[in-house]
């Protein structure tokens, strides 16, 4: 990868609907080198996919919502089966594993407090590997994004 594939990059993470000829105006390449510059990043996985991302605040009822997960043992199988168990709710966005006081901290989505209280208990009170959790409640949202810098 280039500077240039960095900031075709760059320019994806704020707005992937850009056409190519506007990524190559500002960047000062042509609609035809961006294009393939794009297509080899997809192919090689650098680009993921590519996605809506919606605002929870402007959904009537949803909540948003930070866990953080201990478990009681941290053995292979026991975190394996958790990653499983989060990958299989759909409401679950991001699941980090992580060190630190935690093993997990899960950005989950729901369309009421009422379906939140059932994913608590399905993931996490009906779980005998859970020594506990803790959920934080978003209130507002004063930073969102998934950008990676390249600069």
């Amino acid at each position: 990868m280039d500077s240039f594939d960095h900031q075709i990059l760059q320019i994806m993470q704020r707005n992937a609907r850009l056409t190519t000829e506007k990524i190559g105006q500002e960047i000062g390449l042509s609609a035809t080198a961006v294009q393939r510059r794009l297509k080899a990043l997809r192919q090689s996985g650098v680009i993921e996919k590519e996605v809506a991302v919606l605002n929870t605040a402007n959904l009537r009822g949803h909540i948003l919502v930070i866990a953080e997960v201990t478990l009681k043992q941290c053995g292979t199988a026991i975190m394996n089966n958790f990653k499983t168990k989060t990958a299989n709710y759909p409401e679950v966005q991001q699941c980090y594993y992580v060190a630190g006081e935690n093993d997990f901290i899960l950005v989950i989505a729901a369309i009421s407090m009422k379906r939140y209280d059932v994913i608590t208990q399905e993931l996490f009170l009906d779980d005998d590997s859970i020594l506990k959790f803790h959920s934080n409640v978003v209130m507002g949202n004063v930073k969102v994004g998934l950008d990676i810098p390249f600069f």
